[in-house]
């Protein structure tokens, strides 16, 4: 089972993610919803398309754009359509 976890609370488990660039894409019903708050910020990658971010709030602390999703990925990277993944100190193990 992998879990993402921060600010002592887990935001993310699951037992299927996949693994771009070293990094665990959850599938988005395995993200704890209430943890997430939208975002204006956005990334391009040249190979994936373009990244939508949600901060995430936890017991009063925010961690800006510390998640990241492909709303529609380039064909390259279809698999990770629908799934989020973390950064920004969120610890995945």
């Amino acid at each position: 089972m992998t879990t993402a976890t921060w600010n002592g609370q887990i935001i993310a488990q699951s037992d299927d993610t996949v693994v771009v660039e070293n990094n665990h894409y959850f599938p988005r019903a395995s993200v704890k919803a209430e943890y997430l708050a939208p975002s204006a910020t956005t990334s391009v990658c040249p190979w994936k398309g373009t990244a939508s971010y949600h901060s995430l709030i936890v017991d009063g602390k925010e961690n800006r754009d510390a998640a990241w999703f492909y709303p529609t990925p380039k064909s390259a990277a279809a698999e990770i359509e629908d799934r989020i993944a973390f950064w920004k100190g969120v610890e995945v193990r």
